[in-house]
């Protein structure tokens, strides 16, 4: 006998499982991987080290139409189960316009002073924060070529904006005759 059949308990008859049998059969089983997370947290917590314990992430759609699924927190999946990392990976949006690139990042909780923005030679941005309260460190891997010397970081409420101005493509015009 199938899966997708059982009693009905009303005259014996059999029925195939409803939509929402199998709509909450998956909950149950979200359910149970995060149960099994939690203990590899209480596991965590007995060997000691780490205060908090961040994870999310954030669903954007690409410009071809693809979702972008973007990870924050300090919480990283590992084989051997999740590892929790002393420093806070923020949730970033970089958003690429014709002249500029802008990239969002959230960082609540530390001053201005604290904040380090680097740009690599690789077309990396880094931004990290490393104090006594907090600690935080992401790597943004840039979708264009920028100009470090034209670019501009504000930090308000707890969000720190970087734009950073792309740069041109240097060529010759070919005139076709």
């Amino acid at each position: 006998m199938s899966e997708d059949w059982f009693e009905s308990g009303w005259f014996g008859r059999r029925r195939r499982k409803s939509f929402w049998d199998a709509f909450f059969s998956d909950f149950e089983e979200l359910d149970r991987m995060f149960e099994d997370f939690m203990k590899d947290f209480e596991r965590l917590s007995r060997e000691g080290g780490v205060k908090s314990y961040v994870y999310g992430f954030s669903v954007t759609m690409g410009p071809d139409g693809k979702p972008i699924i973007r990870e924050f927190g300090n919480v990283k999946p590992s084989p051997r189960g999740p590892v929790v990392k002393e420093e806070l990976e923020p949730l970033v949006d970089v958003f690429e316009e014709k002249d500029f690139i802008k990239v969002c990042a959230e960082i609540p909780g530390v001053d201005k002073e604290d904040i380090k923005v680097r740009l690599t030679d690789d077309n990396r941005l880094i931004i990290s924060v490393d104090t006594p309260q907090r600690k935080y460190y992401k790597e943004v891997e840039l979708p264009a070529k920028v100009d470090p010397e034209k670019t501009k970081a504000t930090y308000r409420n707890g969000v720190l904006e970087v734009v950073l101005e792309k740069v041109e493509k240097k060529g010759k015009s070919i005139t076709v005759e």
